[in-house]
């Protein structure tokens, strides 16, 4: 028992504890207000909530204590690991709300191959990035187009495999951060800027959907969404309502008008900032993008204060995955970004996003827990 007592205190001193303590207040907002937007709905969902977030804080710690600088030496294994895990949505995939074949679900628990390869793709990326010598071995031809060749296959599979272009643009933002981060030259982000335009038209043409493309082109011309008759986008003006509803303070937890008549579809989901709005108002609003910064703020600054270019790109990964999909989600509940079904880390009803959350935060912690890479230790 006195190890035991031991062990736990050495760790809670020489983990990062301000993140999982950021992390569970989130966390446990996001409890309030799923109970609150998700009551009038069938099935557990905050019951399932509290489960994943249990299961997530049992994989930060085990995650935090994971030397990532050893894992990521097998690169190459754990690209195939990935590339075959989200293999697995062509003969098992299942729809999700979103209409997406993004799922993998047993006995009733819903995985999504590609939240948990993001991961993955930090590790991955990571690595090919630090174990360049200089800036020359960085920039050369080879060593970019390797790094690259690694987020397109990535990108295609999800998106072949599931048409989940949502959880894959996530993956776009991820890459240019890390490579910016890590020091690669700005020709290659002109010469990656030139690729995208000359393939765009044959990425509309072959990979969108007619409702993926609406949703994009209704961005710039609102007058579509009638025309189409588009239920996403009156899913946008209902959010919107919500959260114009709530005013400063909020109509109350489990008192918004809107969210308890149930009038903004997937409003414990993708769209509970409406609910948040509606209900706890501009105050409660703020708390979360506050909260959100803040998990930033510490993934930078673990990232800064590490002593080894692997630990800063795992952090700049991470951080870069919190700010993505907090702009986007909550870009679209307020009409600003498309519809294109990605969680609010932490704070959106689903078990796969709150795990893959708290395991991003535990690369973060283990870097914070070993500033110097396992290799050096002994030199």
């Amino acid at each position: 028992m006195r190890k035991l007592i031991d062990a736990i205190a050495r760790y809670t001193r020489e983990s990062d504890m301000f993140l999982l303590v950021t992390c569970l207040i989130c966390t446990i907002y996001g409890f309030f207000l799923i109970a609150s937007s998700a009551r009038v709905l069938n099935g557990n969902h905050l019951m399932i909530q509290i489960l994943a977030a249990v299961l997530g804080i049992v994989m930060y710690v085990l995650t935090s204590l994971v030397d990532i600088d050893l894992i990521a030496d097998k690169y190459k294994l754990i690209f195939v690991i990935g590339a075959l895990f989200i293999l697995t949505l062509i003969p098992w995939g299942v729809e999700g709300d979103t209409g997406n074949r993004a799922w993998l679900r047993f006995a009733g628990i819903g995985i999504q191959p590609a939240e948990v390869v993001k991961i993955l793709f930090i590790i991955i990326l990571a690595h090919m990035i630090s174990d360049k010598r200089d800036a020359r071995s960085l920039n050369a031809p080879m060593s970019v187009l390797s790094m690259f060749g690694i987020f397109i296959a990535y990108f295609v599979l999800i998106v072949v495999a599931s048409r989940d272009v949502g959880s894959a643009l996530v993956y776009v933002f991820i890459l240019l951060a890390m490579l910016f981060i890590g020091g690669v030259s700005f020709k290659w982000f002109a010469l990656a800027g030139a690729a995208i335009a000359a393939v765009a038209p044959l990425a509309w043409q072959f990979f969108l959907t007619d409702l993926q493309k609406i949703r994009i082109m209704v961005m710039f011309n609102p007058a579509l969404a009638e025309e189409q008759a588009l239920d996403k986008m009156w899913q946008v003006n209902q959010s919107k309502l919500a959260i114009s509803g709530g005013g400063f303070l909020g109509q109350g937890l489990f008192k918004g008008r809107m969210t308890q008549s149930r009038l903004v579809p997937q409003q414990h989901t993708d769209f509970i900032f409406s609910a948040a709005g509606e209900e706890l108002g501009f105050v409660g609003c703020l708390a979360i993008v506050l909260l959100l910064a803040a998990l930033v703020g510490r993934c930078i600054y673990v990232g800064v204060k590490s002593n080894n270019k692997l630990g800063l790109l795992v952090c700049t990964g991470v951080a870069a995955t919190v700010i993505f999909q907090s702009l986007e989600n909550i870009g679209m509940c307020l009409g600003l970004t498309p519809v294109i079904g990605l969680t609010l880390p932490f704070f959106s009803s689903g078990g796969s996003s709150v795990v893959t959350s708290f395991i991003m935060m535990g690369l973060v912690s283990g870097v914070k827990m070993r500033p110097r890479p396992a290799r050096y230790r002994n030199m």
